[in-house]
């Protein structure tokens, strides 16, 4: 039966009440990707008329009433103000790594010539929203997953910088041989018995679980960095993993570790400034 557009956002909202925390404001993200339009003509055009009722948008209420991440619905996420493609083979990327970015960016110059590896790309975003702020810098993007390095190169191709990103595949840095000068990383850091939201049932569990305790790649990757003499090193964190990594850095030499807290002002990463002799 053809509806307005108005009519079909108020048709929307009511499916998706009780269901997600924002139905109304989902409901018009689904009907904007659906129509392939911006939020000013979803405004502008309230009472146009649909001519007949989509398959493929009472799919997505459907997928999304059962939980399935709206990201994934229209393979498109917002990101430090920025749109990028997503599907199932990476992890949604949160609002809060992009404080793991401004940290970054706040430890270097935008002048930089620096060798950055990116260890967990997932869908490249942070390689991409750096080598976009720092122009001179060279960087590796390394995944274990083929499926994540898929979408991170589509997002690459996308902002035009595949000659300036290269992408490998493999456990840590085990296919990165060159003098790393950045490691960066958003690691699984969850422990493996945790209890997560449905919804995180749809995203890839290994970009998600970090072992037994939780820390275990962080203590890898910590190791790494004194076994490859990295300079600095920049970890997304869990909110009590903290003391776990004050205490493990005990028996390294340290320059200076800092901290840096979410918008919810808990514990979310930190910046390593390592000491070799």
């Amino acid at each position: 039966m053809p509806r307005t557009l108005k009519e079909l956002h108020n048709d929307l909202t009511v499916k998706l009440t009780g269901v997600v925390e924002y139905p109304r404001r989902e409901a018009e993200l689904l009907l904007i990707a659906y129509l392939q339009k911006d939020q000013l003509y979803f405004i502008s055009h309230q009472d146009t008329v649909l001519d007949e009722d989509e398959p493929r948008l009472l799919e997505w209420t459907e997928r999304r009433v059962r939980n399935e991440p709206l990201e994934y619905l229209t393979n498109r996420v917002s990101f430090y103000s920025r749109e990028f493609y997503i599907d199932e083979g990476a992890l949604i990327p949160r609002p809060e790594t992009e404080l793991l970015i401004d940290a970054v960016l706040a430890t270097v110059s935008t002048d930089t010539s620096l060798t950055f590896v990116e260890v967990g790309a997932g869908s490249g975003i942070i390689s991409i929203l750096l080598a976009l702020h720092l122009p001179n810098a060279r960087f590796i993007a390394v995944d274990i997953s083929p499926r994540a390095l898929d979408v991170a190169r589509r997002n690459i191709t996308d902002f035009g910088l595949d000659h300036r990103i290269e992408l490998r595949e493999g456990d840590l840095l085990s296919c990165v041989d060159e003098k790393i000068d950045f490691l960066v990383s958003n690691p699984p850091y969850i422990a493996n018995d945790a209890s997560l939201e449905h919804n995180l049932s749809y995203e890839p569990q290994n970009a998600l679980f970090g072992g037994t305790v939780g820390d275990e790649i962080i203590q890898r990757l910590l190791d790494e960095v004194y076994a490859r003499h990295i300079p600095i090193f920049a970890c997304e964190m869990g909110y009590d993993q903290q003391i776990k990594v004050q205490e493990y850095l005990k028996t390294f030499a340290v320059q200076s570790l800092e901290f840096y807290k979410d918008l919810a002002s808990f514990d979310r990463g930190f910046i390593l400034k390592a000491h070799h002799e």
